[in-house]
């Protein structure tokens, strides 16, 4: 009975000490682990709260960076990873965060979640950006302009492999098991340079620029083991379909992916993620979160053809040197012919140029 009337003394106690926001250091080993452990148990948390996407976005991107936690009586009970992206084609942002899917404040307390958006706005006018991006997957400010583009499909995994492979819709269904007939297998790689040959390929014949090889090095350098490449073969070892995830809690998020022009004959695409399903069971995870997508695309048909279910995300601006939601992405009629020129471009000059231009997108 004593103890239960001190922890309730403590916890009042603690309730009046204020909120204290902190930038993390990365070159700070106690504060890097403190961060992480929040990370791990914070229910609002993802993988890209992570404090190691820091050290990515300065070392491989150049951003500007303020990853802010908020602190009480030397407990966490928050963190916001920002990192500024300024260009001259695509003006100046505060983004939590770039090139990823989920960002914004990640909190346990109410008073730690405004104390880090106050400190973000106070940072964003400071730095005079346009706007302050938070890519919430909850709902935060309703009045704040919303980006209605994305959404994210997730799904429980099955604890037994065959429950999985029962639960993907007859037609889908009976993609994988061509696939299968084919006699394709699954590797992990333990680099990224299978992958990214078939990645730079897909996205340079979609019209797009690719990130550099040095992002995906990064990635497996940071995360390590929680960053894995799959990659499907044919019985005579070719490389036809490749998928980079990422692993969090009891999740897997396959998140960047390619294949070559035979894939889709031989179905190693849809073989490619029923072998991520499969791997991921066996490992006993128990999320699988196929990522973000834009409405009306053939992502978008594709995941519901798994038996996915679209859930909104709800990307929140702040803006101050603007009067509009931007609309930097390939779905905008004003980058046609970039991106018909670019499908024209050779790939060793775009796999070049590529990262000049994507760095500034996130």
């Amino acid at each position: 009975m004593n103890s239960s009337r001190e922890e309730v003394a403590r916890l009042a106690a603690v309730a009046t000490v204020p909120v204290s926001v902190r930038r993390l250091d990365p070159d700070d080993p106690g504060a890097v682990d403190r961060w992480d452990a929040f990370v791990e148990t914070c229910q609002e948390a993802t993988f890209f709260h992570k404090s190691g996407w820091q050290r990515i976005m300065r070392e491989v991107f150049g951003h500007r960076t303020h990853f802010l936690y908020a602190e009480r009586a030397g407990v966490v009970e928050g963190v916001l990873p920002l990192a500024q992206v300024k260009s001259l084609l695509f003006g100046n942002t505060l983004v939590s965060l770039p090139f990823a899917v989920y960002g914004g404040v990640a909190a346990s307390s109410p008073a730690a979640a405004a104390a880090l958006e106050q400190e973000a706005q106070v940072i964003a006018r400071r730095l005079g950006v346009a706007h302050l991006e938070l890519r919430n997957t909850q709902q935060r400010h309703p009045e704040w302009p919303l980006q209605d583009l994305y959404v994210r499909f997730r799904k429980e995994i099955a604890p037994e492999v065959e429950a999985n492979m029962l639960a993907i819709p007859r037609k889908q269904r009976a993609m994988v098991r061509k696939g299968i007939k084919h006699g394709l297998t699954s590797e992990i790689d333990r680099d990224p340079g299978r992958f990214f040959a078939l990645y730079a390929d897909n996205v340079h014949r979609h019209g797009t620029p690719a990130l550099p090889r040095r992002y995906f090095d990064a990635l497996q350098r940071v995360f390590g083991s929680d960053c894995e490449v799959l990659t499907v073969v044919d019985g005579a070892g070719r490389s036809l379909s490749t998928v980079m995830s990422f692993y969090f809690r009891d999740e897997v998020l396959p998140y960047y992916a390619g294949d070559e022009l035979s894939a889709r004959e031989l179905a190693a695409n849809d073989f490619k993620y029923w072998e991520l399903m499969r791997r991921s069971c066996e490992r006993g995870l128990r999320v699988f979160d196929y990522g973000r997508s834009k409405q009306g695309t053939g992502s978008y048909a594709f995941k519901k053809n798994w038996g996915f279910e679209p859930q909104p995300l709800f990307y929140e601006y702040c803006l101050y040197r603007r009067d509009a939601i931007p609309q930097n992405n390939p779905s905008n009629a004003k980058y046609r012919l970039l991106i018909d020129t670019w499908r024209r471009m050779p790939i060793g000059l775009a796999n070049w140029l590529g990262p000049f231009i994507v760095r500034n997108l996130g």
